[in-house]
């Protein structure tokens, strides 16, 4: 039986180059609480993403619940963002107390669309959470103005943006806060892990204290605050696989050029397009199938690879209107009917890594064009 192939593969270094890191640790006797791989990670990362506020944390979710508390909004007040994102996005919002309001996509890059936001603004809106998906950068401008005409918080998602920048611009600097997961799917993983970016130095402090309980010093718990440190483990596989990440874009770059060539001309296939300005994340390979057009529908795809131990993923697929906790929550949209409902069905990420190899990818292009 050949070998299962995912649609994600996690990024790792030289296992001796770990060994020798584990020595350091053990050495050292330093596990957590900030120790001296994690404040390096952080410095480096902090210069990778230039901003100002960088600050590690143990995953992306516990990343995601502080960076809301952050901006203390008001208990109730609603947040507006995307169901075609992970679940993760909208329990940040209520596990803080704060209701997620759902609204639509835009058909061109499936991020948030911003006259769907004006239309679910309220007087009990306080923010707007928006998921840069796939690695397709928001409509910065337009959430901006919305945001700042109607005083209100915005954060952006990034889970799939790491190091991507705008014009030159890196994305973490744009917004009040820019929110990154490095999780073993992600291009950048710490095994698991995340970071909060601001482009304001003086968000530096308050998140610390959230990160480590709200403790100002040995004496003084200042705020409510949450375990959310990174261990030395997981900065040591940050510090050995961020020279890593370019490298691994670039064979990622060349597989799209590939997918591209074979799948952007068939009918009833949309590719992801690149984006004026912007430079890619390398995250995901996503498809969308429109079954008339196409003559086969997106689960017939995803069975057909399965069938060769090729895991592609319905990604996202249920969206988070689907999932009991927010079961039939209204979409709130500019369309007759949401597009996100319809793109739901449609959408297919191929297996995207630098362990795709020439057989895979003949089997994946036979699979569609036969």
């Amino acid at each position: 039986m050949a070998k299962p192939l995912y649609v994600a593969q996690p990024l790792l270094p030289a296992l001796s180059d770990f060994h020798t890191l584990l020595g350091e640790i053990w050495h050292s006797k330093a596990l957590t609480n900030e120790g001296p791989f994690h404040q390096r990670l952080e410095a480096e990362i902090g210069k990778y993403l230039d901003v100002p506020t960088s600050l590690l944390f143990n995953n992306g979710t516990i990343a995601l619940l502080a960076a809301l508390k952050l901006y203390d909004l008001q208990p109730g007040s609603e947040v507006i963002t995307t169901p075609l994102t992970f679940a993760a996005t909208a329990h940040s919002i209520s596990w803080n107390g704060l209701v997620p309001v759902f609204v639509d996509v835009l058909p061109e890059n499936l991020t948030l669309d911003p006259k769907s936001v004006e239309k679910a603004i309220t007087n009990k809106t306080s923010a707007i959470m928006a998921v840069h998906v796939y690695g397709s950068v928001c409509e910065l401008e337009a959430l901006q103005e919305i945001a700042t005409r109607n005083n209100l918080r915005l954060l952006y998602d990034a889970a799939h943006a790491f190091g991507v920048t705008v014009k030159g611009r890196s994305i973490a600097s744009f917004g009040d806060a820019s929110i990154f997961s490095f999780h073993a799917t992600k291009l950048f993983n710490t095994f698991e892990g995340g970071l909060v970016a601001t482009p304001k130095e003086t968000d530096k402090a308050s998140l610390r204290c959230l990160r480590n309980f709200g403790i100002k010093n040995e004496e003084e718990v200042v705020s409510i605050g949450i375990n959310g440190k990174m261990n030395e483990l997981q900065a040591a596989i940050g510090l050995l696989n961020l020279p890593l990440i370019e490298e691994e874009k670039r064979l990622r770059s060349n597989l799209r050029k590939k997918y591209n060539e074979v799948l952007g001309h068939l009918p009833g296939i949309t590719i992801q397009q690149p984006q004026d300005g912007v430079s890619s994340s390398e995250q995901y390979y996503p498809l969308i199938i429109d079954e008339g057009a196409f003559g086969r529908s997106r689960d017939e795809i995803y069975g057909a690879l399965k069938e060769h131990s090729i895991f592609s993923r319905k990604y996202f697929h249920p969206i988070c209107t689907d999932f009991s906790p927010y079961k039939n929550w209204k979409v709130t949209s500019t369309r007759p009917s949401p597009y996100v409902n319809t793109v739901k069905s449609r959408v297919l990420c191929l297996p995207f890594h630098s362990g795709v190899l020439d057989e895979h990818f003949e089997k994946i292009s036979k699979v569609f064009v036969g």
